[in-house]
């Protein structure tokens, strides 16, 4: 077996040399992590004194004692379940209608703009539409139209506070994913097309679902991994709207429960356990669409 290592490695010594600075950035800044947060994950570690190992009582804590931990699951689930399916099919149909214009970099621009401005940034533009008084732009609307009669409190009211959250998120749902598929889109040979319409396809969906869905199989994935990381690691937007804690705990995230372990209470050990539970959530999820949508051929 080592033998046969040897000659692969001696055969093909020049892609593993290409490949070696990848593969050490990758294990430093990727796969050591991962390790590490693990096994502090069965620690009892304050960054002050030397970890305590003391077994799974982290994760026994996490699930059987800590009931502010699984209101932020139920709340990370409702975000993931909403936004993550819709902020996915948003950015497909966004694309696939760009594509089909002529001023598409320019519509391109627009859409992708949202997205690579910062959530915090966001959340004070949207805060000024969601403010709490009568001057904020929807509740001055809905007073005037006689929809409501006092202001509501957007980012206080528990009621409306997950749901303030999924609106920002969805308008800025449009990023990676959306340039990936118009990349994918401009990049189908235009000669599929013809051939299917000479076979009897008549209508642009017919088109969609018999020829560009197919094709796109590789950038669909991408899409679907981007969207179900960015749904379960949502934080900012949520942290900028509510503050952290929330008012009872209504807009509470996983990511935010492991930053108010790790950075506010310094309690290293319950904050990898969060994150080792975060990740294996994203990562069974990750594996389910990818056998969902990975190429057969």
């Amino acid at each position: 077996m080592v033998s046969k290592i040897r000659v692969t490695i001696r055969k093909h010594w020049v892609g593993y040399a290409f490949l070696l600075p990848f593969a050490l950035l990758f294990t430093i800044f990727v796969l050591a992590p991962v390790v590490i947060a693990l096994f502090i994950s069965f620690t009892n570690y304050n960054m002050l004194q030397p970890p305590k190992w003391i077994g799974i009582n982290n994760y026994k804590l996490l699930f059987l004692d800590d009931k502010i931990f699984l209101t932020a699951l139920k709340n990370t689930l409702t975000f993931a379940c909403i936004t993550g399916p819709i902020g996915y099919l948003m950015s497909f149909f966004a694309a696939w209608v760009i594509d089909q214009l002529k001023l598409r970099n320019v519509f391109a621009l627009a859409f992708y703009a949202p997205s690579i401005t910062s959530g915090v940034a966001m959340s004070v533009v949207w805060l000024v539409i969601f403010s709490g008084d009568r001057y904020g732009y929807l509740n001055n609307i809905l007073i005037n139209l006689g929809v409501i009669l006092e202001p509501i409190l957007w980012n206080l009211d528990p009621a409306y506070i997950m749901k303030v959250i999924i609106i920002i998120s969805m308008w800025m749902s449009m990023g990676t994913g959306f340039l990936v598929f118009l990349a994918g889109l401009q990049n189908i040979n235009k000669e599929y097309y013809e051939a299917g319409a000479i076979d009897g396809i008549s209508s642009k969906f017919q088109e969609l679902h018999y020829l560009t869905l197919p094709m796109m199989r590789p950038q669909l994935l991408f899409g679907a991994i981007n969207s179900i990381v960015g749904s379960f690691g949502v934080f900012d937007i949520a942290v900028s709207v509510a503050g952290i804690p929330s008012p009872n705990y209504a807009g509470h995230t996983i990511v935010a429960h492991l930053y108010d372990y790790a950075f506010i209470r310094f309690q290293m050990g319950y904050a990898s356990a969060v994150a080792v539970v975060l990740f294996l959530i994203t990562f069974m999820l990750g594996r389910l669409v990818m056998n969902m949508l990975r190429s057969k051929y």
